[in-house]
């Protein structure tokens, strides 16, 4: 039984519910980390995949398998974007690529909330809180944003991807956290640039390596992004070397019905000339 891309046994499933029923006091926080550590579920970094597991926890209960101890604490309201003068739209700019001195600043807790309203405002998909490990970026030139770039969790399986690195399944479960997904890309509607959006993406696959080993103790090997066909060509992606690989087939997280939702193309950038080597590794 597969959860939170994992294989649960039968003996596991049964070891969890012996837990709960053995100790009524027991927080399903408590239960997270008692499994995690039974079963060495672990990130790349050595930590406790606990909030996979948690996720995993509450899928399980819907499907029957037990009944979960009620949570200690009251469930939060779900997050919301404020709307601050910070955010508002600027007069417009218009320059050519070259003449702007562009910097990527990584998105930290104090300027959290500003990169979530940004996205909320002027992203066609909104804001939505994006799980798993990631990094969020500013792109600045004399201090004035001009865009925004998040990078986060490699979709769970797509067929163009799988099939140009040469996945199998066990494979693709062994290195799947070595892909790195380009979440958002928002150049500000304000910002008139031709070839500005390949001059960021060229600047942030030269910086995401060390980012995201510095955070999380290990490189990446390969970006990947889905680009919407009704509403984008992918053309700064093109321009920026990134490759198209394919289509998806609209099937969504679940991967149930063709058409569930919009077909998007298919966008991959090696991070390393031995891309294929490190994502192929089994032993």
């Amino acid at each position: 039984m597969r959860y939170c891309g994992r294989d649960f046994t039968e003996a596991e499933i049964n070891w969890i519910k012996n837990l709960i029923a053995d100790r009524p006091e027991v927080s399903r926080k408590e239960i997270s980390i008692l499994f995690c550590q039974k079963a060495k579920w672990l990130k790349p970094d050595g930590g406790l995949k606990d909030m996979s597991c948690r996720v995993a926890l509450l899928k399980m209960e819907k499907d029957n398998h037990f009944i979960l101890p009620p949570p200690k604490t009251k469930h939060t309201k779900p997050y919301k974007t404020i709307r601050t003068l910070w955010a508002i739209e600027q007069p417009e700019i218009n320059k050519k690529a070259g003449e702007f001195s562009l910097k990527l600043e990584i998105v930290d807790n104090r300027s959290s909330a500003l990169w979530n309203e940004f996205i909320d405002r002027y992203h066609y998909l909104g804001y939505k809180i994006l799980p798993g490990a990631q990094l969020r970026y500013f792109v600045k030139s004399d201090n004035k944003i001009l865009a925004l770039l998040s990078f986060g969790a490699a979709a769970w399986k797509t067929a163009p991807r799988d099939n140009y690195i040469g996945w199998d399944k066990p494979t693709r479960k062994k290195n799947l956290h070595l892909v790195v997904n380009n979440a958002r890309f928002l150049i500000l509607p304000w910002v008139r640039s031709k070839n500005l959006g390949s001059k960021i993406l060229s600047l942030a696959s030269k910086r995401i390596c060390s980012d995201w080993e510095q955070r999380y103790n290990y490189r990446p090997a390969l970006l990947e992004t889905f680009v919407e066909k009704q509403r984008f060509q992918g053309t700064c992606y093109k321009a920026a070397n990134w490759i198209g690989v394919g289509d998806t087939r609209g099937k969504g997280k679940r991967g149930n019905i063709d058409g569930e939702v919009p077909i998007k193309s298919v966008w991959l950038y090696p991070l390393r000339p031995d891309f294929r080597s490190q994502l192929m590794f089994t032993a």
